[in-house]
């Protein structure tokens, strides 16, 4: 249920929280100027991812364990929040439709921390795994959402492989991972991400509503077989977070089910 409450609440905190991250970019620009080599982002963007998250009241559960060398993550998409929610967990470079570059302030935090952007048709691909490919071999984590757009939430839509050849080029692994935001069992009605949604109008909708239970899963890593297709390996991966998501619905549904069979148990007789 949508609260004005809530919102008079974290509305304010949500300002101050973007008023302090491009404060903290502009001073960390203004120290490269006397540095020879960049400062690191990462660390810094992680810190405030995980606030972020923790600001709009997400609870999350992780399931499996995350990849400890440099791995091409493969999930599901359901709103900007994946970013959020999956930056603020582990230290990791995005890649992000490229209409993400022109939000307000979002757009440019997103390209201070090194988020690759691509135009869907632009025919980028190849510079884009390319750039995959370098991180990759920079010992770092990069993810990508190869259903190339968001869902409702509660199907995995097909998976585009032209990007998955990054991890062969730079021989590092793949790891899927599965996505859900639940509430009582369901999709969390606020948090998808599609139809002609705003970022503004979306963001205050998920200020003013209830917290989301995110449920994360991290599939076992898989190395590229030699001579297997990109398609086949985006196959492979659309079934993994595939059965991870049904699976989660099914517990979600159970765990609802109980809470509400408890509660009918404690209403008083009348």
């Amino acid at each position: 249920m949508v609260s004005g409450a809530r919102l008079a609440l974290r509305l304010p905190l949500f300002v101050g929280f973007l008023a302090t991250c491009v404060v903290s970019v502009l001073l960390i620009r203004l120290l490269d100027l006397f540095r020879s080599r960049p400062i690191n982002r990462a660390p810094l963007a992680r810190y405030y991812l995980a606030a972020l998250y923790r600001l709009l009241g997400l609870r999350i559960r992780m399931r499996g364990t995350p990849a400890s060398s440099a791995t091409l993550l493969v999930s599901n998409h359901i709103s900007w929040l994946d970013i959020v929610v999956l930056g603020g967990c582990l230290p990791v470079r995005f890649l992000a439709k490229r209409e993400v570059a022109s939000w307000p302030l979002i757009g440019w935090l997103a390209q201070d921390v090194g988020t690759l952007f691509i135009q869907r048709g632009g025919g980028q691909s190849a510079l884009v795994r390319e750039q995959i490919a370098q991180a990759l071999e920079q010992d770092q984590r990069v993810l990508i959402f190869p259903e190339g757009t968001t869902s409702d939430g509660q199907q995995v839509l097909p998976f585009h492989g032209r990007l998955l050849q990054a991890a062969a080029d730079a021989h590092r692994p793949l790891q899927a991972v599965t996505l859900a935001y639940l509430q009582n069992g369901v999709t969390h009605p606020a948090v998808p991400f599609i139809g002609d949604h705003s970022f503004h109008s979306h963001g205050l909708k998920l200020l003013a509503s209830p917290p989301a239970q995110v449920e994360l899963v991290f599939h076992p890593p898989m190395l590229p077989s030699p001579g297997a297709s990109n398609e086949q390996l985006a196959t492979i991966l659309h079934q993994q977070v595939s059965r991870g998501l049904a699976e989660l619905y099914q517990a979600g549904v159970g765990q609802a089910a109980s809470i509400q069979a408890g509660r009918e148990v404690r209403r008083p007789a009348h």
